[in-house]
């Protein structure tokens, strides 16, 4: 396992991209899960899906229930120790697969109202920006489901400098 490996989650909207990039220009090691680790699969088995359209709200929730991460390249990226910190941003639904594997676990917290402010100013294109997703969000916003239980809240109201801030005291 690396030096230490934090894990970054929140909801889409919550802020993740924003901290992660802000990590990076801090000098830290980062990984955009969505972007490198995640693919459609079958959340148990790890087994490849093919993507459907997003354009219903069966498939959007299809396609958010089966968003998962490649396990062995997340054990693969924690293998590596020539970092210090390594901060893991994004969201799977296989996340039971290796949570316990990381030294600490950062939940990104927003109201309703930041929620659909953020995710209201984004376009057609981007996870949020339609009806339906916006349904999802605000849905899976009153469950908490898919969110890890006994990480760390961070209140990501904040401006996202402080947000980083208080990721890296609690890092120690």
């Amino acid at each position: 396992m690396g030096v230490r490996n934090y894990l970054i989650e929140g909801m889409s909207g919550a802020g993740k991209t924003s901290v992660a990039e802000e990590l990076e220009r801090r000098g830290y090691h980062v990984i955009h899960g969505d972007r490198t680790l995640a693919y459609f699969g079958d959340p148990q088995t790890g087994k490849p899906l093919p993507a459907l359209s997003r354009e219903s709200v069966d498939n959007i929730t299809w396609a958010y229930e089966r968003w998962i991460w490649d396990v062995a390249k997340v054990k693969s990226v924690m293998a590596d120790e020539s970092h210090a910190l390594s901060f893991f941003c994004g969201g799977s639904r296989n996340a039971h697969h290796y949570i316990d594997l990381f030294d600490g676990i950062f939940v990104l917290e927003v109201d309703l109202d930041t929620l659909k402010r953020r995710v209201g100013g984004r376009g057609d294109d981007e996870f949020g920006g339609k009806p339906e997703q916006w349904a999802l969000l605000a849905r899976l916003h009153a469950t908490k489901e898919g969110i890890p239980k006994g990480g760390i809240a961070i209140d990501a109201t904040q401006p996202i400098a402080r947000v980083v801030d208080a990721i890296l005291q609690k890092c120690g």
